[in-house]
């Protein structure tokens, strides 16, 4: 990180050298130059993130609102970002209108309900007394027609039959009766069991909506620092905010011991980061002060920021170090090394200059265009393969009649172009080789399609598994390769 700075202002010392002495009126070009150099190289992707605590607990709002039918409640009162609470200590009220028109609501449709249980009490009640006076009366008549018949004894047998068909139907009209009070009497069983649980579930549901109305004044659930909850756009939930019955989280309290940087990281250089890299963390509210962490987490997604066209990948750091000055949302800088390169040359990027085909630098003592195989690179040096020794001086600018200089290193230009036309061959290899296994996997696809599986032997379908393997094989390859 101090590497970083000392970098920065060396760049802006040399600016403004060259304007100073460009103001001075001499026409004569500014000569900047940089020695070559020898040691460790570090490949570094720099990004700026944001703290946030590793765990967090959230404060929540009323839980079982979706229940009692109240949608969304608004925050009434909050206390500020950054207090730190007790367990037990107030956070926050919300507003009761809902809660309360809802509650009012239900006590009319449990007034309703109340009424509606007794009158169905009542009825059947009523119904049910019908019946059995129906009931009796025919029982009577029944004995009524047993008397007659047996008093018709010695009469015509005419009237006898008349006397036995009446008491037949006197008989079914009573059994039948009997048979429609039972069914009555559970029909009205039925609605009274519905009635009442009706009713019961009114009350319980006036008691669950008393519950959470107790709950709209809000308390920590443990000890910590208070931070708002931010929604899903990036802005925070304060006073005049909703909360929902999907998430009625208020705040959150972090657990400030474990603190990460989450950053989001260029898809040029998301290649070179792997979890486990070390990084340097900084905080710019604290630029005297510096961190250490590593990477915990790496997307294997890309996402896009509102904020920006390009695509990034989110990355996740962890601070090895706890300290009490840090707070969640500080903007960090992180130094991510994706690599080191021992005993390395390298040399300043803007004393490197290209052609279409090499890239050479300009030698202050021998006032020649070296030509040079580069290597790696990092924000502000590259590695140099061949073409310079170190301790050599190397012009940063431009210096006069350099363009007549002549060129050193043909036999580096000739390696180079060598190992690029290796490099592209090889390419197009592996491209043609992945183009024909390809190829060869759709015509199995195709052939295994054609084949009537009721026929095939059982040596076949093991071939067919085997061809089958060595595809979905071929595919994983493709895609590693990819």
């Amino acid at each position: 990180m101090k590497k970083r700075w000392i970098y920065g202002i060396a760049i802006l010392v040399i600016t403004a050298a060259i304007i100073i002495y460009s103001a001075s009126g001499d026409d004569s070009a500014v000569e900047v130059t940089a020695f070559v150099e020898q040691g460790d190289f570090n490949i570094v992707v720099s990004t700026t993130g944001e703290l946030q605590a590793l765990n967090s607990t959230d404060i929540r709002g009323p839980e079982g609102l979706r229940e009692v039918r109240v949608h969304s409640v608004k925050i009434v009162d909050l206390i500020p970002e950054g207090s730190i609470v007790k367990a037990g200590d107030y956070v926050a009220t919300l507003d009761r209108s809902e809660a309360t028109q809802r509650l009012q609501s239900q006590a009319d449709e449990l007034i309703t309900d109340e009424a509606a249980y007794r009158q169905t009490i009542l009825d059947t009640t009523i119904t049910l007394l019908d019946y059995r006076n129906k009931i009796k009366d025919l029982e009577y008549g029944l004995e009524e027609k047993q008397i007659i018949l047996d008093q018709s004894q010695y009469e015509p047998s005419a009237t006898i039959r008349q006397a036995e068909m009446n008491l037949d139907k006197a008989k079914r009209a009573y059994e039948q009766a009997l048979a429609n009070y039972k069914l009555k009497e559970e029909q009205t069983k039925s609605q009274t069991r519905r009635a009442e649980n009706r009713l019961k579930e009114e009350y319980k549901e006036r008691e669950e909506l008393m519950r959470v109305l107790d709950q709209f004044v809000i308390y920590a659930p443990q000890p910590g620092m208070v931070i708002y909850k931010k929604e899903w756009g990036g802005a925070k939930r304060k006073v005049g905010s909703n909360i929902n019955a999907w998430d009625p989280v208020v705040a959150t309290l972090p657990d400030l011991t474990i603190m990460i940087s989450r950053t989001y990281i260029n898809e040029i250089d998301i290649s070179k980061l792997d979890v486990g890299q070390d990084v340097r963390v900084g905080v710019d509210a604290f630029p005297d002060s510096e961190y250490t962490g590593k990477v915990i987490e790496v997307a294997n997604v890309g996402e896009q920021l509102s904020s920006s066209d390009a695509k990034v990948f989110e990355v996740v750091v962890q601070l090895n170090e706890t300290d009490s000055i840090l707070r969640p949302a500080m903007t960090t800088v992180n130094e991510i090394l994706t690599g080191i390169f021992k005993d390395a040359v390298f040399i300043p990027l803007e004393s490197v200059h290209s052609t279409d085909s090499m890239s050479y630098v300009l030698k202050v003592k021998e006032k020649v265009r070296q030509i040079v195989d580069l290597g790696q690179a990092n924000e502000n040096h590259i590695i140099v393969l061949e073409g310079l020794d170190n301790g050599e001086e190397v012009f940063l600018t431009i210096p006069e009649g350099s363009e007549d200089w002549k060129y050193r290193g043909w036999d580096i230009y000739e390696k180079v172009k060598e190992r690029r036309i290796k490099e592209e061959l090889r390419k197009k290899e592996e491209g043609e080789k992945r183009r024909k296994q390809m190829e060869e996997q759709k015509k199995q696809r195709d052939a295994m399609k054609k084949i009537d599986m009721k026929n095939i032997s059982g040596e076949q379908i093991k071939r067919f598994q085997n061809m089958r393997q060595n595809s979905n094989n071929g595919r994983s390859s493709t895609a590693s390769v990819k």
